[in-house]
């Protein structure tokens, strides 16, 4: 009797919820998705919650958690930290960094890395269709440590050698040009050059085919970084980034409708 009446309360207490005003203005869902541009691939796996504003339920606000992975071909990093970027017009994706000693470059044949970020969400429903954004704002990212070709004309790192108690630096010259990087563990949303790691943006179309089936088609802003092993001593850095543009296509499975 004691079982059946903790089954009944139970029940009764899911029960009321899902008729509660609020549990009537949550939506969310599943996403499967890819972003790919010209030598880059990005497929993930999103969860979103989002809460309808207003009566008419027009704009709805939330929070996404994504788990991607990113695939890199014949790919630029360049120097991340806001210090050494900041007032450097022209550096980017698509033009690349203006020729300056604080900008230097690490090359890449192949990168991969998979992370893992919590966000935001904003969007306005029109009836079946949806448009939205959404901005990864705290994560981690894994990966394997790669070898790349580092790019400096005025960089240095410090080796083994003490002579004098005085450590010795190393140009990024000859035999030295091949380095050991791997993705920057850390993702933090701090506002352009100061992002930190693996982070998205993304604006997107949403097309309702039924209750429990939408297609999504928008467009990413992904940026990602690696820490390269030996630091340069010249400019106190070993942060380097890459951002690309990528178009974005996905499967949209709700939940709440």
């Amino acid at each position: 009797m004691k079982k059946l009446l903790i089954a009944l309360l139970t029940f009764s207490s899911v029960y009321s919820f899902a008729q509660s005003p609020v549990s009537n203005r949550l939506s969310s869902g599943y996403e499967v998705g890819m972003a790919y541009s010209k030598n880059n691939y990005n497929p993930s796996l999103g969860y979103y919650q989002l809460i309808n504003i207003g009566e008419h339920k027009l704009v709805s606000l939330g929070w996404t958690a994504k788990l991607g992975a990113f695939y890199g071909d014949n790919i630029n990093y360049y120097t991340a930290p806001a210090r050494l970027t900041r007032g450097k017009t022209g550096f980017g994706a698509l033009s690349g960094p203006l020729i300056d000693n604080n900008i230097d470059t690490v090359r890449f044949d192949y990168v991969t890395m998979t992370s893992l970020n919590i966000g935001v969400r904003a969007q306005v429903n029109l009836g079946r269709v949806e448009l939205g954004a959404s901005a990864d704002l705290l994560g981690l990212t894994l990966g394997r440590r790669r070898t790349a070709r580092y790019r400096s004309s005025t960089g240095a790192f410090d080796t083994d050698t003490v002579q004098n108690a005085t450590v010795q630096t190393t140009p990024f010259t000859g035999a030295n040009i091949s380095q050991r990087a791997r993705p920057s563990h850390l993702n933090l949303r701090l506002l352009g050059d100061n992002d930190m790691g693996t982070l998205t943006t993304e604006v997107y179309a949403r097309v309702h085919v039924s209750q429990r089936l939408a297609v999504k088609v928008g467009y990413q802003w992904l940026t990602t970084e690696v820490t390269v092993q030996n630091r340069d001593v010249i400019a106190d850095n070993n942060r380097f980034r890459n951002r690309a543009g990528m178009a974005y296509v996905a499967l949209t499975f709700p939940i709440f409708y």
